[in-house]
Parts: C-alpha cells; sequence; structure tokens
C-alpha cells in the first residue's frame, strides 16, 4: 500500500511540473509534438531513475560515513551529467531521428532540476533503495504524463485560428495554468 501511495502521489498529487514546478524548461520547450514528448519522456525516465539510484547509493555509503553530506548537491549534479552524457550517446546510435529531434534538449536534461530535485527529495523523504526507484519512476511518469498531455494540447491549439496575440507562447503558457489547475483537482487524496 504505501508503494501504491509513493506513486499515485507522486503521478497526480504532486507532480514535478505542474504541482512542483521543476522541469519547466523541457516541459515548455519539447512540448510541441506529441511524438517528441514521448521520447524525452523515455530519457527523462531513464536518467531519473539511474541517477535516484546512483545518488541514493553516493549519499549512504560515501557522503553520509565520510560526513561530507554538504557535497550532496554538487556530487548529484555530476552523476547526472554523465548520466545524460551516456544517454547522449546511446540515443546517437541507437536512434538517430530522436536525438535530432530532442536536439538541444537532450543536453538541457543536464540541467533539469526535476532530475535533481528528484534526487535531493529520495534523500529528504528518508526513501530506502527500494522506495527511491519506485519514486523517480512515478515522477518520471507523471512528468511524462503532463508534458504528453500539454503536447497533445499544443498539437490542437496550432490547429485552432487564435487572436495573433494569444498564438504561441502565450497560448502555451495559458494552457501550461490549466493544466496545473486540473491536476490541482488531485490534491487531498494522499
Amino acid at each position: 500500500m504505501e508503494y501504491a501511495i509513493i506513486v499515485f502521489g507522486a503521478i497526480f498529487v504532486n507532480n514535478i511540473v505542474l504541482n512542483q514546478f521543476l522541469g519547466i524548461c523541457p516541459f515548455l520547450g519539447v512540448s510541441n509534438k506529441v511524438s517528441t514528448g514521448i521520447g524525452m519522456t523515455g530519457a527523462v525516465t531513464f536518467v531519473m531513475t539511474i541517477a535516484a539510484i546512483v545518488t541514493y547509493l553516493i549519499y549512504k555509503y560515501v557522503l553520509l560515513p565520510l560526513d561530507i553530506t554538504y557535497l550532496q548537491t554538487i556530487s548529484y549534479i555530476l552523476v547526472i551529467a554523465a548520466l545524460v552524457q551516456m544517454v547522449e550517446i546511446i540515443l546517437k546510435k541507437i536512434s538517430p531521428p530522436l536525438y535530432q529531434a530532442l536536439g538541444v534538449y537532450l543536453p538541457l536534461i543536464t540541467t533539469n532540476c526535476a532530475i535533481l530535485g528528484v534526487a535531493l527529495l529520495v534523500i529528504s523523504n528518508d526513501f530506502n533503495l527500494m522506495e527511491s526507484v519506485v519514486f523517480a519512476i512515478a515522477n518520471a511518469i507523471g512528468f511524462g504524463l503532463a508534458l504528453i498531455i500539454f503536447a497533445g494540447l499544443r498539437e490542437h491549439m496550432d490547429l485552432m485560428d487564435l487572436p495573433k496575440g494569444m498564438k504561441g507562447v502565450p497560448a502555451a503558457l495559458v494552457i501550461a495554468g490549466l493544466l496545473s489547475m486540473a491536476f490541482m483537482g488531485f490534491a487531498g487524496l494522499v
């Protein structure tokens, strides 16, 4: 039951993008097409899950025993940067079209505060390793859900006849606000 609460809470109640406002750059930048959003979701899921595992192990077995927890943030950033480089190399070999579609946003996963935020939340919530993995995957699913819904809405908005001043970013920000309010309906369930 505890894992179900972690999953539901991370995906809907405390959505990393729509409630905690982490990962806004890729949320707004890669959400023009659903296909690109799905690719970004896969990359973020992989990096977020592996980063949560590695940073948890670094914290528990290196930083805490040596009493150097003040190096937590910088060590996490280095781990995330290395993981993103690995994902970039793999995507370039396995799926060049997806690599091209993600473009500049793939290296931006390095600075995606959602990845770092999840790694820090794992420690602040005092999760064990299994809870950390579940929490990271659930947050990645929540990120992906928000990104794909938003991308679908933006694709639909491109087909509509909007006033000139509302086209593009203004309409996207209004939609993001409405989507965030919709997810607020889950507040209090967990």
